[in-house]
């Protein structure tokens, strides 16, 4: 990180338990030596063990990691991060609508087969992220399942994980994977509103469909970070922090960056 993104990112970063009084071992590396080497596995896609040695130990960033991961603070870091950049951009920290789809890839060869499958539409062998992203295509909620996962199927839980955290939000769209009775659920269980973005039949080519260009860029900035072109994480929530991991690589250079001048 630069020193701009450091002053940025260092009141949102969660307190650790030693220094709120409540027991534990005081840390022995700086948070921001932690944050750089973790972004670096990110967005180069290094093996934990390939850890370059200007930063500490591999295994201890990866105790850091897991720490994060384990304890829910990647998400709270990053959801407080949002808001930031929400704000910023003349937003409410909470929206009010979002965009639902999915992303099959490849995995490898350390993904068991407890948690992957075969994604007959894609024709890709590995795992799925479900993801819902609000209107600035920031990430709401990521849930990583086999890649023989329906989308409604895998959709029934997100969105009510979705709904339960963010309470001001009201409409969702959705390409036609999702169409039946997601639509109902949703309006009867979860107080959403289900928007089908279809693409006609006369259209040729590619084509810009409202709203879900916003999740497509999202996973297109997701494929700019080496490390989740596949899925080379053990376990589903390792894949889940990776994508948390990722978005705050965009939102902190979008909070370092100068606020555009007004004429």
């Amino acid at each position: 990180m630069s020193d701009v993104e450091w002053v940025v990112v260092r009141p949102l970063l969660p307190v650790p338990g030693w220094l709120r009084g409540q027991g534990g071992q005081p840390e022995a590396y700086c948070h921001r030596a932690m944050l750089d080497a973790v972004r670096y596995l990110v967005d180069n896609g290094i093996k934990w063990r390939a850890m370059p040695a200007d930063f500490p130990p591999w295994d201890r960033v990866y105790a850091f990691f897991r720490r994060w991961r384990d304890q829910d603070l990647i998400r709270e870091f990053h959801d407080r991060l949002r808001g930031r950049v929400r704000e910023k951009a003349g937003r409410d920290p909470q929206p009010s609508a979002g965009v639902i789809d999915s992303q099959s890839v490849k995995a490898d060869a350390v993904v068991g087969a407890d948690s992957r499958g075969f994604d007959g539409g894609k024709l890709i062998n590995g795992r799925k992220r479900h993801v819902v992203v609000d209107t600035l295509g920031l990430l709401l909620a990521v849930m990583v399942t086999a890649a023989d996962t329906g989308d409604r199927t895998a959709a029934q839980v997100l969105m009510a994980q979705v709904a339960d955290a963010h309470h001001l939000l009201e409409l969702i769209w959705a390409d036609g994977g999702y169409t039946g009775g997601l639509i109902e659920y949703c309006f009867t269980a979860l107080a959403l509103v289900l928007m089908i973005v279809k693409r006609s039949d006369d259209m040729r080519g590619f084509v810009v469909l409202p709203k879900r260009w916003i999740v497509e860029r999202f996973f297109a900035h997701l494929m700019r970070t080496r490390r989740l072109v596949r899925d080379f994480e053990r376990s589903t929530s390792s894949a889940e922090a990776m994508v948390y991991w990722s978005m705050t690589l965009l939102m902190t250079r979008r909070l370092a960056q100068p606020r555009p001048s007004r004429a």
